[in-house]
């Protein structure tokens, strides 16, 4: 396969981990016809099949043209802090993207292929403000990384490394997550407003 877009899901399993859907892939007891590239939690990201390999995801048949023929399925987890996996998979997919020189328009969900309602924690009730919000949460991912240069920096809190960042023109970049949750903080992102609160 020759990817042309990407393709977002949510796994449908409340319960589950990246680890777990994996797993659920090759085990003798699953005998649907149904596969994906990768699967995100809020703990880490699982390849289970090579990017240029088609896998079935996105319920539209094996035409030459068909998401299941010219798209890399992600699958978004449902289980644990579904917030994190959201950055996981906004750090994932805008990585994939800028690697190939693509923009958020490269980006299709489940539904665009053949009308299912997936990813499902994306569509409210008849809209999809959550599907926008993804989007333009990836978008503002990718400006960041083109905006932000300068030198990277290990970012500590109480002696501990909570993540990776960029000074820039005297003024540190680094995920507000990382370091709110390493000092016992929430955060949690409203996408209508484009604000970050930080709560404790």
């Amino acid at each position: 396969m020759s990817a042309t877009t990407i393709t977002i899901h949510n796994t449908g399993n409340p319960s589950s981990s990246a680890a777990g859907e994996r797993t659920w892939l090759t085990n003798p007891s699953n005998n649907r016809q149904a596969s994906y590239h990768i699967v995100v939690d809020s703990k880490e990201t699982v390849e289970c099949l090579p990017l240029t390999e088609n896998a079935w995801h996105s319920g539209d048949g094996s035409g030459s043209k068909s998401g299941n023929r010219t798209s890399i399925g992600i699958e978004i987890c449902e289980s644990g802090n579904y917030s994190q996996t959201l950055d996981n998979a906004v750090d994932l997919v805008a990585s994939m993207l800028k690697e190939r020189g693509w923009g958020v328009d490269r980006l299709r969900r489940h539904f665009d292929w053949s009308g299912k309602i997936c990813p499902r924690l994306m569509y409210d009730g008849g809209k999809w403000t959550g599907w926008t919000a993804f989007k333009a949460m990836v978008a503002a991912k990718l400006k960041e990384d083109d905006d932000v240069k300068g030198e990277e920096v290990t970012v500590k809190v109480n002696g501990k490394k909570v993540a990776d960042g960029v000074i820039d023109a005297g003024v540190t970049y680094t995920p507000a997550r990382a370091v709110a949750e390493a000092l016992g903080a929430t955060v949690k992102y409203d996408a209508v407003s484009k604000t970050v609160n930080i709560t404790k």
